[in-house]
C-alpha cells in the first residue's frame, strides 16, 4: 500500500523557528514545504486560527530564501508573500510564517524574527526510500504521491523501457551493448570498416528516449588519395579498382624529350590515404654552368631551370672591350651548348713614347696599350713636366689628355755685375737647367764671389751672387793739423777715389795736395803732412830772460815766449809773445831798463784760445790780452760759429761774452733706398760737412743714380739719393 503525504501541527505549545523544526523532524518529516496554491487553500481551510500563526519550512540562508527540506532556493514563481512583505524590519526577520484564518491576506507569507514563538506546521512524507523503480522522481501530493519518470522510461512506477528500431547495416561491421534490452533506451552500437575503406557517418549510435537512434547507419567507402597530376613536361597513366584515385589505384609516370624523370616510375594509393613513394618530377637535362667572359656580361633566359634544356645565354662585353665568338648559345637535349666559348678583348690605343728628357711608366691591366692602360709621365732631373701627369686608354681607343713634354726648369735671369761682364751658355734654353754663366770685372775692379754659376735642377743658381768691387787702396788719414776731403766713386778709398789735403791755419802743406786710388790699389803721389809756420827765433833781452813753450816745434805757430828782467831791471814791452799763423810774433820786442819809479800797468785777462776749425784776430792797446784788448772769431769753410763773434778784456780782468766754437754745417739725414743699403762715414758728426754716404742694391736690383753722395758746405748733398730698380 502506497503511503500518503499528511499535515500536522503542534497543539501543545508554541516554539521558535528552530524549536519548531526540531519538533517536526522528531515526530514527522520536516516543516511543511508548500508546492502549489492548492496546498495553501487546503491548509488555510483545514487548520484552526492561531493568533501567532504557523512557522513553515522557508528560511533565509546566505541572504537567499530557501526551502530547508530540499535546500532549493525559492523561485519567483513560487513566492506567496503578503502585501509589502518581506520587509525585513529591524534587519532580523530571517524566518517565514503563514497567515492561517487571518481576516486579511489569509494564506499569505510574512518574514518574522526566528526567535518568536509560533505553532509548528509539519508534514509526513508519502514517498518511501527507492521509489519509482529508481527510474523516476517521487513527487508528494496531498494524501498521496506520483512518479515523474526519467527520459527513456514510462509507466506508473517507471518500469517500462522505450524501444528503438532494430539496426541491420550492410558491408559494415557492428558491435552493440543493450543495458535495458535489445535495441532499447540507451542501447549503443559501434561501427567499423575493412582496411582501405573509411566510415561515412557516426562511429556510434545510441537509442534515445524519443525512440530514435542518435544518427543514421554509417556506410564504408574506399579511402581516397589526393588526385595526382602529370609532372610538368611529363605524362601520367593510372588504373582505378574502387574509384578514381582511391585505395588500390596505381599511376605510372614518364617525361618528354629533353627531360629526365626524378623519383619513382609508379605510385599506389595505400590504405592510409597516401601514395607510395615520393612525388616524381621531370627535370630538364642540365648543361654545364656558363660564366660571363672576363670583362663581359652574361644574360640568360631559363625555361626549365638554370642552365638546362632550352636555356639560352647572350654574351656582351663591358665598355672598352669587343666580343670575340658567338653572341648567344643554347642548351640542347643532349646536355651540351651550341657554338664555341666567346671571350672579350680590350680595345687597343696607339703605343705611347716617353717625352724627350723624360720617362714613361705604364700599367696594362688588359694588355699593352689597351683599354684601361694608364701611363704616368715624369721628367729627368732639372726638367718639369708640361701637360698631364698621366693618360688613360679610353673605350674609344684614344688616350685622355694631350701629349706632355719636358721643359728645362728656369732659373732667374742673371745680369752682369756693375762694372763687370756676363758670358753665358744655354744648352736647354736661356737661363734654364744646365745654363752656365761666367763673370769678369772691368779694370780697377776685382770679382767677389764665384767666377761662374750654373742653373741647378731646383731652379736656383749655384753659388752666391757675384759682384765687382773696386780695388781698395789703404785708407788715408788727414795729416796732423790738417784736413782730408775725399770723393769716392765706387766705395770709400777704392779705385777712382780722389782725396784732397789741406792744413789748419798756422800750418802749411808739405807734399801732394791730392792723391788718387789707382787700379793697382796704390795712391798716386807721396803722403803729405802739415808743418807749423815758422816765426823768427826770439832771444832774451839784455839783462833779461826768455822762457818759451813750443806746441808744434821751436818758434813755430802756437809757440809762446814769456820775458822777464834781472833784479834791478824792469821789463819794457810785452811780457809774452805768441807766434801767429802769419809767421810773426804778437807784440813788440821787449827790453830791460834800469829800475825807475813805479808806473801803472794795464789789468791782464787770460789768454784766449782759437776755436777748433776757426780763426781769431786780436788787437792789444796796452799789451797782449790786457785791458782794452779785443778778439774777433770766424770759422773755416763748412763750419758755423756758435757763440760771441768778438770778446773784449774788461777792467775786471774778464772777457765779455761766452767762449765761441765752430760746428760743422748739417745736411738732411739720408735713408737707405727700398731694396738697398746705405753706408756712411762722418768726419765731423752724423750727416755734416764732408760726410760721405755710399749706396748699394740687393741682388736682382740695379742702382739708378750716383753711388756716393757728399755733404757740401752749403748744407746740401752733391746729388739726389739713388733708387734700386728691379
Amino acid at each position: 500500500q502506497v503511503g500518503a503525504w499528511t499535515y500536522h501541527y503542534s497543539d501543545k505549545g508554541d516554539y521558535t523557528w528552530e524549536q519548531a523544526r526540531n519538533y517536526c523532524q522528531t515526530f514527522f518529516t520536516d516543516l511543511v514545504a508548500i508546492q502549489n496554491q492548492q496546498e495553501i487553500e487546503y491548509l488555510n481551510k483545514s487548520l484552526p486560527y492561531h493568533a501567532r500563526y504557523y512557522w513553515i519550512g522557508i528560511r533565509k540562508v546566505g541572504g537567499v530564501w530557501t526551502w530547508v527540506g530540499t535546500r532549493k532556493a525559492l523561485t519567483k514563481e513560487a513566492e506567496n508573500w503578503a502585501l509589502g512583505e518581506p520587509n525585513n524590519r529591524r534587519s532580523n526577520q530571517d524566518c517565514v510564517e503563514i497567515y492561517i484564518q487571518r481576516p486579511q491576506q489569509s494564506g499569505k507569507w510574512n518574514d518574522e524574527p526566528c526567535n518568536r514563538k509560533k505553532k509548528a506546521l509539519c508534514y509526513r512524507a508519502s514517498c518511501q526510500p527507492f521509489p519509482c523503480s529508481q527510474r523516476g522522481e517521487c513527487l508528494e501530493t496531498i494524501g498521496s504521491y506520483r512518479c515523474e519518470c526519467y527520459p527513456g522510461f514510462h509507466g506508473p512506477e517507471c518500469t517500462e523501457v522505450v524501444q528503438c528500431a532494430k539496426l541491420e547495416p550492410k558491408e559494415v561491421h557492428m558491435n552493440c551493448s543493450h543495458p535495458y534490452g535489445d535495441f532499447s533506451y540507451n542501447s549503443t552500437c559501434e561501427f567499423r570498416c575493412q582496411e582501405g575503406f573509411e566510415r561515412r557517418g557516426a562511429g556510434m549510435l545510441r537509442c534515445l528516449p524519443s525512440q530514435e537512434w542518435s544518427a543514421n547507419i554509417p556506410t564504408c567507402t574506399a579511402i581516397t588519395c589526393p588526385v595526382l597530376r602529370a609532372p610538368d613536361q611529363g605524362k601520367q597513366n593510372c588504373s582505378h579498382l574502387h574509384g578514381d584515385f582511391t585505395f588500390g589505384s596505381t599511376c605510372a609516370f614518364s617525361c618528354q624529350k629533353g627531360f629526365v624523370l626524378m623519383g619513382p616510375q609508379s605510385r599506389e594509393c595505400s590504405a592510409t590515404g597516401s601514395w607510395t613513394g615520393d612525388t616524381p618530377h621531370c627535370e630538364a637535362v642540365a648543361c654545364p654552368v656558363l660564366r660571363a667572359p672576363d670583362q663581359g656580361e652574361l644574360n640568360c633566359s631559363h625555361l626549365h631551370g638554370n642552365f638546362t634544356f632550352g636555356s639560352t645565354c647572350a654574351f656582351s662585353c663591358q665598355k672598352g672591350f669587343v666580343l670575340m665568338g658567338p653572341q648567344s648559345r643554347e642548351c640542347s637535349a643532349t646536355g651540351s651548348w651550341t657554338g664555341d666559348t666567346p671571350h672579350c678583348e680590350a680595345i687597343a690605343c696607339p703605343v705611347l713614347r716617353a717625352p724627350d728628357q723624360g720617362e714613361l711608366n705604364c700599367s696594362h691591366p688588359h694588355g699593352n696599350f689597351t683599354f684601361g692602360s694608364t701611363c704616368a709621365f715624369s721628367c729627368q732631373k732639372g726638367f718639369v713636366l708640361m701637360g698631364p701627369k698621366s693618360r688613360e686608354c679610353t673605350a674609344m681607343g684614344t688616350w685622355t689628355g694631350d701629349a706632355p713634354h719636358c721643359e728645362a726648369i728656369a732659373c732667374p735671369v742673371l745680369r752682369a755685375p756693375d762694372q763687370g761682364e756676363l758670358n753665358c751658355s744655354h744648352p736647354h734654353g736661356n737661363f734654364t737647367f744646365g745654363s752656365t754663366c761666367a763673370f769678369s770685372c772691368q779694370k780697377g775692379f776685382v770679382l767677389m764671389g764665384p767666377k761662374s754659376r750654373e742653373c741647378s735642377a731646383t731652379g736656383t743658381w749655384t753659388g752666391d751672387a757675384t759682384r765687382c768691387e773696386a780695388v781698395s787702396c789703404p785708407e788715408l788719414r788727414a795729416p796732423d793739423q790738417g784736413e782730408l776731403n775725399c770723393s769716392h766713386l765706387h766705395g770709400n778709398f777704392t779705385f777712382g777715389s780722389m782725396c784732397a789735403f789741406s792744413c789748419q791755419m798756422g800750418f802749411v802743406l808739405m807734399g801732394s795736395q791730392s792723391r788718387e786710388c789707382s787700379a793697382t790699389g796704390t795712391w798716386t803721389g807721396d803722403t803729405p803732412h802739415c808743418e807749423a809756420i815758422t816765426c823768427p827765433v826770439l832771444s832774451a833781452p839784455e839783462q833779461g830772460e826768455i822762457n818759451c813753450s813750443h806746441l808744434h816745434g821751436d818758434f813755430t805757430f802756437g809757440s809762446t815766449c814769456a820775458f822777464s828782467c834781472q833784479k834791478g831791471f824792469v821789463l819794457m814791452g810785452s811780457d809774452s809773445r805768441k807766434c801767429t799763423a802769419t809767421g810773426t810774433w804778437t807784440g813788440d820786442a821787449p827790453h830791460c831798463e834800469g829800475r825807475a819809479p813805479a808806473t801803472a800797468q794795464a789789468i791782464k785777462c787770460s789768454a784766449l784760445t782759437i776755436p777748433k776749425m776757426g780763426q781769431a784776430a786780436c788787437s792789444h792797446l796796452h799789451g797782449d790780452f790786457t785791458f782794452g784788448s779785443s778778439c774777433a772769431f770766424s770759422c773755416q769753410m763748412g763750419f758755423v760759429l756758435l757763440g760771441a763773434e768778438s770778446r773784449e778784456c774788461t777792467a775786471t780782468g774778464t772777457w765779455t761774452g761766452d767762449t765761441p766754437h765752430c760746428e760743422a754745417i748739417s745736411c738732411p739725414v739720408l735713408a737707405p733706398p727700398s731694396r738697398g743699403q746705405l753706408s756712411c762715414s762722418h768726419m765731423h758728426g752724423n750727416f755734416t760737412y764732408n760726410s760721405t754716404c755710399t749706396f748699394s742694391c740687393e741682388e736682382g736690383f740695379v742702382r739708378m743714380g750716383a753711388e756716393m753722395l757728399r755733404c757740401e758746405a752749403t748744407g746740401n748733398w752733391t746729388r739726389e739719393s739713388p733708387v734700386c730698380a728691379g
